[in-house]
């Protein structure tokens, strides 16, 4: 056999694809962790309209929002577990519902958004770095 006949990569060339292949999985992956995050919010606002839901329900059957007769128990854990649902105010005709992220889940490390809020006429806002990126 001849070696000048052979043909193939060289050590060097393979370590350079490997490098390349190495820096796109690292930039990537902060890509994918950002929407994880954002898609895990999902849950937090499903979690405030299904109470909301609750609350207007026992509004319209019992004319308050804390009646003693209501089907709502706080704090309310969201489905998929991220978010704990509080009333933080229900007086009289108005109610305002914060979800927070539950400490040692994977949404806790959002700063974006710290906590999402729902009021009774529907208003929709949060806290954190990033408000807009809430709802």
């Amino acid at each position: 056999m001849n070696r000048d006949n052979l043909r193939g990569f060289t050590l060097v060339e393979l370590m350079i694809v490997v490098a390349i292949v190495g820096i796109l999985a690292a930039v990537s992956m902060g890509f994918y962790g950002n929407y994880i995050t954002d898609a895990n919010r999902t849950d937090g606002r499903m979690a405030l309209t299904e109470t909301a839901t609750s609350l207007e329900k026992c509004k319209a059957l019992y004319s308050a929002y804390n009646s003693a007769n209501c089907n709502v128990a706080f704090p309310v854990t969201s489905d998929e577990g991220l978010y704990t649902v509080a009333a933080t105010a229900i007086a009289g005709p108005t109610f305002l519902l914060t979800a927070t992220p539950v400490v040692g889940s994977r949404q806790a490390g959002d700063l974006d958004c710290t906590s999402l809020t729902l009021t009774s006429t529907g208003i929709e806002g949060g806290t954190g770095a990033d408000v807009s990126e809430c709802w």
